[in-house]
């Protein structure tokens, strides 16, 4: 009896070993193993709990967002038993709302990031949840497949990770578009930068009642005109210490390799700044300006093929489709490119556009799930960027993505770029079958002027000077802006004000953390 049971359990073993080797045979033979592999693990990804997912993006939802919605809720669904609530924070509000979104401890899963937009500051608050490889790569893997590592470590802050950023950063320039019809119709001769808009400006003021000539929004526009003609004196992006572009702080000229950082009131952003603001004064004092942007929620590339504003700021992108609306209604543009005075326009970091998951999130490992898919799935991604297919675009006869019968850029009610969903993989684009000839040549132009940053790959660690940075940004609101938008009696004096102000606000011990920080880091990558 004991023999048979013996001859039995060998029976079993012999025939389990079988099974296992045909298992592994037919593994090894499938080349897409390494994929199957990964699934394997994913099978411990428990996704039976349905959840709905909060979401926040920066802008203003297209009128057509609400169906693509639906449809982005039905594949979420599908393919991880998951929703979204997604909502927006207006470009107007950004610099207040988005720091209390993340501090106000309501429902908040997902939420737009970047290195412009106080990633550092709300990182350092406890704002964002800790991500890492090992995370990403289980519940990202479409994403990590795509991702530069070099990614990550830029988004490292004190050795965290709190942002997943974009796999393809934009190759884009900021710029700035006005009427060539109009330009020509008031015998204006072609301008090539910012600084030259006067007689533009004025041909406006005097013969188009109904427009304004800068008629800039709170918050993008705001201080966008000033950073440009600082461009043309100065190679700057944003402040090194907190990356608001509203705010003074310090700085640095990305075509100078010594790397050496100064504050924004001393020399050489000094003399940039004034020139600037002089011209900004003349401008404002003239009635070029609008007399209270603080108030003006909407941007002026959102009117200005309404003919409601007279220049339109934005970046090489997303004034895509402005060119195009204008262009349907026979206006005809002029883009100027904001370039430093060696002609270069700084190279977008990975960390322009990405995503991150707040820290009180209940279900983190769904959303990242639901970020990779976003990101990086063919079929989100055009639905996110483009809308839906046979009604806010099609693919045309020669593979490029043009709009239905009927469709306009006007009337479609999801036109391209304007969702919010800026980090997605680019790559998968097709190209635009009616972008205009200004634009195409423009775009085709970029590439050439894009310079890396030195500073692209570091991220300040503000621990020891949050409060100093607090009220910088204090300071800058009361005293900068006024500088920005010209609304001051005299240049000299307003600056000699901020001055005053921003050394007691601490920005001299800010500075000698920044470049502490940066000597350290220019060491480490040498």
């Amino acid at each position: 009896m004991k023999k048979k049971m013996n001859l039995g359990i060998i029976a079993f073993v012999m025939f389990a070993l079988v099974l296992s080797a045909c298992s592994n045979h037919s593994g090894n033979n499938d080349p897409s193993a390494s994929s199957n592999a990964g699934e394997s693990s994913d099978a411990a990804i428990d996704n039976s709990k349905e959840v709905k997912l909060s979401m926040y993006l920066l802008g203003e939802a297209p009128k057509g967002m609400p169906e693509v919605l639906t449809e982005l809720n039905k594949k979420l669904k599908e393919d991880i038993n998951a929703t979204l609530d997604l909502n927006y924070i207006g470009w107007g509000e950004v610099q207040s709302k988005y720091p209390l979104v993340l501090a106000s401890g309501e429902d908040v899963d997902i939420i737009f990031a970047a290195d412009w937009n106080f990633y550092v500051q709300e990182a350092m608050k406890g704002a964002y949840y800790e991500l890492n490889e090992e995370l990403l790569k289980k519940y990202m893997p479409l994403h990590m497949a795509k991702l530069d590592p070099l990614a990550l470590k830029a988004a490292e802050i004190n050795g965290i990770t709190y942002m997943v950023p974009t796999a393809t950063p934009d190759r884009k320039a900021s710029v700035a578009l006005i009427r060539r019809d109009l330009r020509e119709k008031y015998g204006i001769a072609e301008i090539s930068k910012l600084s030259e808009l006067g007689p533009y400006l004025e041909a406006i003021k005097k013969n188009e009642p109904d427009m304004i000539p800068l008629n800039l929004d709170s918050q993008f526009d705001l201080p966008t005109p000033f950073l440009y003609l600082t461009n043309e004196k100065l190679a700057y992006t944003q402040p090194l210490d907190s990356g608001n572009p509203m705010a003074q702080g310090i700085a640095y000229d990305y075509e100078d390799t010594s790397g050496k950082v100064f504050t924004t009131v001393e020399e050489p952003f000094l003399s940039a700044g004034k020139f600037a603001a002089n011209i900004m004064k003349e401008w404002y004092d003239k009635g070029y300006v609008n007399k209270n942007p603080y108030a003006n929620k909407t941007r002026s590339k959102d009117n200005f093929c309404e003919g409601l504003s007279g220049v339109a700021f934005g970046n090489s992108l997303d004034v895509a489709s402005v060119t195009e609306q204008c262009a349907e209604k026979g206006i005809e543009v002029d883009i100027l490119t904001a370039l430093s005075p060696q002609g270069h326009a700084p190279q977008n970091t990975w960390l322009n556009n990405g995503l991150a998951v707040a820290a009180n999130s209940d279900n983190p490992e769904r959303a990242l799930q639901a970020m990779d898919l976003i990101m990086q799935d063919p079929e989100y991604v055009y639905l996110t960027s483009f809308g839906i297919e046979g009604k806010n675009y099609e693919i045309t006869e020669d593979d490029k993505i043009g709009l239905p019968d009927g469709v306009t850029q006007e009337n479609n009610t999801f036109p391209a770029d304007s969702s919010g969903f800026w980090f997605v993989n680019k790559d998968l684009f097709k190209p635009m079958a009616n972008w205009p000839q200004s634009y195409v040549d423009h775009r085709s132009s970029v590439g050439d002027k894009l310079k890396p940053l030195l500073y692209a790959g570091f991220t300040f660690n503000s621990e020891n000077v949050k409060a100093q940075i607090a009220n910088i940004a204090n300071v800058s609101t009361q005293y900068g802006s006024p500088l920005f938008i010209g609304a001051v009696k005299n240049v000299d004096e307003a600056y000699n004000q901020l001055t005053e102000k921003l050394k007691a606000a601490g920005i001299e011990k800010v500075k000698a953390d920044v470049e502490k920080q940066t000597q350290e880091y220019l060491k480490s990558i040498q």
